[in-house]
């Protein structure tokens, strides 16, 4: 197996695969907090393209916490994916409980990483969603749907390792999916890492605004067509 150093060293090459979008000032680069931003800041470094964050907390099973029955995202967005619950047999009560739990989450995280800073206008625009791995994709999942919901006018969801048939998946809900190596089953992203240490706040909120200050902000929005 290939592996990466660290996040910073795969978004570096993950950029490789989305060279023809340098230099474009309608691109608009998300990570989503917090693995994908390190992954992010180095993808909107070489594209010379502004970096932004979006925050997504994975809905955990009431006994299964490592197995996602769905996801939430900023703005309101919710998936559940239905064929787990109805496997775990996991009850409305018990989606509600964790759906409200990560939702005050959701919320702290969203001011600590933004400051004083507003969000980018992803309107009619160009969004490289990334994150550091996609597993189930249940967090991308909710990711894309926020940006549709926020009328980007494409999105391209990238990440350095995929489980192939969820890069298939995605590519129905997105635009198209990059990647740099698909595997099937994906055990985990973090095998792909020689450094997969967890992010911290701090180093999310550092890459924010380093990037905040050193990338020239976006063109005009094209006009949004469904």
């Amino acid at each position: 197996m290939t592996r990466f150093f660290n996040r910073r060293e795969a978004g570096i090459e993950l950029a490789g695969k989305l060279g023809h979008y340098a230099g474009r000032r309608d691109v608009v680069v998300v990570g989503l907090a917090g693995g994908g931003v390190p992954v992010a800041f180095e993808v909107a470094r070489a594209l010379h393209a502004p970096l932004d964050v979006l925050v997504v907390r994975q809905l955990g099973a009431p006994t299964h916490e490592e197995l996602a029955i769905g996801a939430i995202a900023a703005g309101g967005i919710r998936f559940l994916d239905t064929e787990v619950i109805q496997l775990l047999g996991v009850s409305t009560e018990d989606i509600e409980r964790e759906t409200a739990l990560e939702q005050r989450e959701l919320a702290h995280r969203e001011r600590m990483y933004r400051g004083n800073r507003s969000p980018v206008s992803v309107s009619g625009r160009t969004v490289i969603v990334v994150d550091d791995g996609l597993a189930t994709g249940s967090t991308m999942h909710a990711a894309v749907i926020a940006l549709r919901k926020q009328h980007a006018a494409e999105i391209i969801v990238a990440a350095p390792v995929v489980a192939a048939d969820t890069c298939k998946y995605l590519q129905t809900l997105a635009d198209t999916c990059k990647y740099i190596y698909a595997s099937e089953p994906l055990y985990g992203a973090g095998l792909w890492y020689d450094d997969f240490a967890p992010v911290t706040d701090a180093e999310v909120c550092s890459l924010l605004e380093t990037a905040a200050r050193t990338t020239l902000p976006v063109a005009p929005r094209r006009k949004y067509q469904h």
